[in-house]
């Protein structure tokens, strides 16, 4: 593996890189956390690493980590403290110019990915520091049900009531950390939303209009129905530390939609709180999820 770099802001100028960090956090993983790491592996780009961080998985995660090890920068396995506190333990780690963090349940969409992100990043502004790209979602079947990622002059209205850019497209500059700091751990769900409000809210990204960067799975925390009022309650806690206002109309239908479905998946089951849902969103002209 190359050596890796600690350039500062401006390194999408660096003709032999620049070098990306993937991070990424686990915890009984066994199912999925192979193809990951595997499509990282599969990058034909080479001026990277990675680094996983497991929360003391159970389940045979460890023994998937231990027999790819030659291909791991770094890898480790002890309890932690939730997925904001495993990143920033890979932050500890990683000691490329660009930092990305792909969940332990998704994947690359191709092994072209980071090759094509790279190239991007050459031709950017020095001055930018965060940049994202589209990302797939997939069901958990594997079919891509939606692309998401739009233009910063569109994402940019919606961002003062929701994430809008997509988490697993984005790629961070290293000086972010020595900036802002650490993700912060009070945080459950919303921390990297609350991380990139901290840029976000000062200057603009770099949209990557060409790249769809991974395939999102459903099913993480961030989309499970135990979890949708807690999230809308977070992104507003986020907006208030950053200085935007932390409730709106929006937020208000936001969380009540959010809460019913949560009763609804308790009281009558999944299938027919999905149905309910996909009525809804077919309403809204939006396609059903599965």
């Amino acid at each position: 593996m190359s050596a890796l770099s600690n350039s500062p802001a401006g390194c999408c100028q660096n003709a032999v890189g620049p070098t990306i960090s993937v991070v990424v956090a686990s915890c009984n993983n066994v199912a999925t956390v192979e193809r990951c790491i595997g499509s990282v592996f599969s990058q034909t780009y080479p001026f990277k690493e990675l680094v996983v961080i497991d929360g003391g998985s159970t389940d045979g995660t460890v023994e998937i980590l231990r027999s790819n090890d030659k291909g791991i920068t770094y890898w480790e396995s002890e309890p932690d403290r939730g997925i904001y506190h495993a990143w920033n333990k890979g932050l500890d780690r990683a000691k490329g110019d660009w930092i990305y963090f792909l969940g332990a349940d998704d994947r690359f969409a191709g092994p072209d990915v980071l090759g094509r992100v790279a190239e991007a990043l050459r031709q950017c502004p020095p001055s930018i520091r965060l940049a994202y790209g589209m990302v797939a979602l997939a069901a958990r079947t594997g079919e891509v049900v939606e692309i998401l990622g739009q233009p910063w002059s569109k994402a940019r209205v919606s961002l003062k009531n929701e994430l809008s850019i997509p988490p697993l497209g984005v790629f961070l500059h290293r000086s972010l950390f020595r900036i802002h700091g650490k993700f912060d751990e009070s945080f459950r769900i919303a921390g990297d939303y609350e991380f990139l409000l901290r840029e976000l809210t000062k200057n603009p990204p770099q949209f990557m209009f060409d790249v769809v960067v991974s395939i999102w799975s459903l099913g993480g925390a961030s989309s499970r129905p135990e979890n949708g009022p807690l999230l809308r309650l977070e992104d507003a806690r986020a907006r208030k530390l950053n200085g935007l206002p932390a409730y709106s109309a929006k937020w208000l239908w936001e969380l009540f939609k959010s809460s019913v479905y949560r009763i609804l998946y308790r009281i009558v089951g999944p299938g027919l709180a999905r149905h309910v849902r996909n009525m809804y969103r077919r309403y809204s002209g939006k396609q059903p999820l599965p």
